[in-house]
């Protein structure tokens, strides 16, 4: 079982701040704001500021209490606890903000890319195709580590900042400081309907603080840190936003290098800084306007690391969403190698890719809902704005977002005020001066911004949201763990076993992993039938010692809790078994440490997987139960870690032979990991390669088998001919003596197989052959779940090339 780990100081911190607030909005905003109110847009982008401060003045204190990922969605679950529907609405509204902010700035990007990079001889690609390809590749990113996804925050925060630094520069070099200082305090007017205007439009620029609070868990010391980094960030791009303004400004001092008037290029919106630069750095290199595309890719730096920044923050919701049960629990999985919540990441890319062609399809210059026909000229918050045939849908898509992040803010500073009263006493590492005046100040001013969002964009809002919470209804949510079963009898170890039943109230040692065994290799044993628990102990000590010198074995027997059954009844029931299993492995030879506990619930499979994620176990070793596979099969598909399934052992010690098919595929691959483990302990394998004669199966090569055993370990292929691949394997095995050893596999035709048609087939065989199994199941992946739907179809074909060997070509080499 992985365990999440911090990974992101200071300085990435600031860089998720940093890159997130400076985006797609300075590049576009400052010149309208500049044509609109002059020199008093620096006011405008201060208020902007200090509106943002407040709000994250509240999610400050909030870090320096609560220091996990989540953000917005965290603070308020914690504070509004028996409040389900309102964190959840908080929670997937800031979930469709942070993708819906995502898809803006990389769809804007792809208008980038068409409009400066791309040849025309490829403008026949739809547009979107570069956005969501940058989603894709940034969601990888994420999903592959997020000390990996913050260096590379680190790196693009620092280009843009270097790009507008060369801007604000290159303004001085160009005008001097002493004109470029008087133009700046000579153009200033008193424009107060204006100025605030402009400071609605800024505002979203200055939310990128919300991504550091959002990604709390992933950082180191997050009570110092994050209030750190917050401030740090604000103030910072405030600064940096100042002096573009006073460079924008100048923009009348160097007019004669200007093609258009100054009022003509500061209308250009997402162009008009590129315009400026080139007049302040007039240089062009191979017929490239240096100054232009400086500010182009500045602008493409903006856009990749704030969208990188606003999936960390998503997925760090969803994680959040899915432990919590008001998502799939799915989105709470830790990738074993990456320790990063892979599948919430997936799920915030793929709802990334599915907002940006939605809005581009839908709300585009061609698309059946797009808001205005071409070429009108529409108003956001005061301002004429000439909106583009591609910005049609990218103005829906910027209410959309804007709305699902406005709404939580207000409920965020709200948070605060209850928190305050609810926890009076409560140590807060940081604290929000002037409460609840402040809060309140933010609550007017975050549902105040929501008025000057574009119309269509909050529409669509708020029916999704709406609907999504519809759903949420009828689904109720995932049962809290406490629901679904319980810990009911302590872990006993053999030597206080004797002492009488440790009842839930009792001292006795914790179930859970033991802080100095966090390094032991830990197998986790679901006895369910009490006749079959000692060998499977047994085989779990023998496999154990394979592992690690001294493993532990965590014996759980779980009883069953009927519909409409109060746990209590059941309590009784699982002590005695308890009890039962402790006295029976107390007269077996068992050379490991181990511990017997009882659980009841309302979901075997749930109980074995929540208990394997919450000791953080290395291995599952269980019986294939007959009478429920479906147990066995949810065990297979979601487990935390590899999985063994152990049928027909009369003496599990001996595995002084062992036996193991030549299969293909990810599970057969975990396998050797095992079978090489035991040729190193001394055990000799035999590799049992079949030719099926019939249509039960395809030959494999056990050449790849082999390379991943030892070298120095005592090793037989052996080639065989058989109806079929499962009566092969049996029949061999049975002559060689020993355990078979097989991985399962990934063909589930119309869910008749459990394991894979070949494993089930082993299994039924075997028994009447009496051969001992194990079926190895490794932990599944995203990567394998999207392979399970594609192997058959590659099996299919495989069966049709394949050269069929004769009959009685049976060999035996080393």
């Amino acid at each position: 079982m992985v365990e999440h780990t911090r990974t992101l100081g200071f300085p990435v911190a600031f860089a998720i701040g940093l890159g997130t607030m400076i985006a797609a909005g300075i590049f576009s905003l400052s010149g309208i704001a500049v044509y609109q109110i002059g020199s008093t847009a620096v006011v405008a982008f201060v208020l902007a500021a200090i509106v943002a401060g407040i709000t994250a003045a509240s999610y400050s204190e909030f870090a320096s209490i609560y220091s996990e990922n989540g953000g917005g969605y965290l603070f308020t679950s914690r504070t509004f606890e028996d409040r389900d529907l309102l964190t959840y609405s908080i929670g997937m509204s800031l979930f469709l903000g942070y993708t819906g902010t995502t898809a803006f700035y990389l769809a804007t990007m792809d208008h980038w890319f068409f409009r400066f990079l791309i040849p025309e001889s490829i403008h026949f690609l739809p547009h979107g195709t570069f956005g969501v390809l940058a989603a894709i590749l940034l969601g990888v990113l994420n999903a592959r580590g997020t000390e990996e996804s913050g260096s590379f925050q680190v790196i693009v925060t620092a280009a843009k900042v270097a790009v507008l630094m060369v801007f604000v520069g290159g303004m001085f070099a160009s005008v001097g400081v002493g004109p470029a200082v008087g133009e700046f305090t000579g153009s200033f007017q008193v424009e107060p309907v204006g100025t605030v205007s402009v400071a609605a439009l800024a505002f979203i620029t200055f939310f990128g603080f919300s991504a550091i609070a959002a990604s709390a868990g992933e950082i180191i010391e997050p009570r110092k840190t994050v209030p750190r980094a917050i401030a740090a960030s604000i103030v910072t791009v405030t600064v940096l936003y100042t002096f573009v303004i006073v460079a924008m400004v100048n923009i009348t001092n160097v007019a004669g290098r200007l093609a258009r008037s100054p009022d003509e290029i500061l209308q250009l919106g997402e162009t008009a800084m590129g315009a400026v630069a080139q007049a302040f750095i007039p240089v062009t290199v191979a017929g490239v306007e240096v100054g232009t595309y400086l500010i182009v890719a500045g602008a493409i730096f903006s856009m990749i690391s704030a969208s990188n920044a606003s999936i960390l923050a998503a997925s760090g919701i969803g994680s959040l969403m899915g432990r919590q049960g008001q998502a799939p629990r799915r989105l709470s999985r830790i990738h074993p190698q990456h320790g990063t919540p892979f599948w919430s990441t997936a799920t915030a890319t793929g709802v990334i890719v599915v907002l940006i062609v939605s809005f581009l399809t839908l709300f585009g210059e061609d698309g059946m809902l797009a808001p205005i026909p071409v070429g009108l000229e529409t108003s956001i918050a005061g301002f004429a704005v000439v909106i583009e045939e591609f910005a049609l849908g990218l103005n829906a898509l910027t209410g959309f977002a804007t709305l699902n992040l406005l709404l939580p803010l207000a409920f965020v500073n709200g948070a605060l005020i209850y928190s305050r009263r609810k926890y009076p006493d409560m140590e807060r590492g940081f604290e929000v001066p002037g409460v609840p005046v402040i809060p309140i100040l933010g609550i007017i001013a975050n549902v105040a911004l929501i008025y000057n969002l574009p119309v269509v964009g909050v529409a669509v809002g708020l029916v999704l949201t709406i609907s999504l919470i519809v759903v949420y209804l009828l689904w109720g949510g995932a049962p809290d763990t406490e629901e679904l079963f319980e810990r009911t009898v302590s872990a006993r170890s053999p030597i206080t076993a004797n002492g009488g039943a440790t009842g839930p109230d009792s001292d006795a040692e914790s179930a859970t992993a033991d802080e100095s065994d966090d390094d032991r290799f830990r197998i986790l044993v679901p006895a369910g039938r009490l006749d079959r628990a000692a060998t499977h102990v047994k085989l779990a000590a023998t496999l154990g010692k394979m592992y690690d010198e001294n493993p532990i074995i965590q014996v759980v027997n779980v009883t069953h809790i009927p519909e409409q059954t109060p746990s209590e009844m059941v309590a009784d029931d699982a002590n005695g078994r308890v009890e039962r299993i402790t006295e029976t492995l107390g007269g077996e030879d068992i050379d490991v440490e181990y511990t017997v506990e009882g659980h009841v619930c309302r979901d075997i499979a749930f109980d074995i997987l929540q208990t394997a994620r919450d000791d953080e176990a290395d291995l599952i070793v269980m019986g294939y139960p007959e009478d429920h596979p479906e147990i066995a099969q949810e065990v297979e598909y979601e487990a935390p870690c590899d999985v063994l399934y152990a049928q027909g052992f009369d003496d599990p010690t001996n595995v002084s032979t062992v036996n193991v098919g030549a299969g293909g595929g990810p599970h057969h691959k975990a396998a050797l990991t095992l079978v090489g483990a035991m040729a190193n302990a001394g055990s000799h394998i035999n590799v049992i390669n079949v030719t099926p004669s019939g249509e039960g199966g395809t030959a494999e090569d056990a050449t790849d088998t082999v390379e991943q055993l030892p070298e120095n370990g005592s090793i037989d292929v052996q080639e065989v001919s058989a109806s079929s691949v499962a009566e092969g394997l049996v029949s061999t095995a049975a002559e060689n003596g020993g355990p078979l050893i097989i991985g399962a596999t990934r063909t589930r035709e119309l869910k008749r197989w459990v394991f894979g048609s070949t494993p089930d087939r082993v299994i039924n065989l075997a028994e009447g052959a009496n051969v001992p199994v194990l079926v190895y199941a490794s932990e599944t992946g995203l990567s394998q779940r999207l392979g399970n739907r594609l192997f058959p179809v590659y099996r299919y074909y495989k069966q049709l090339t394949t050269t069929r060997r004769p009959r009685g070509s049976e060999q035996t080499t080393d």
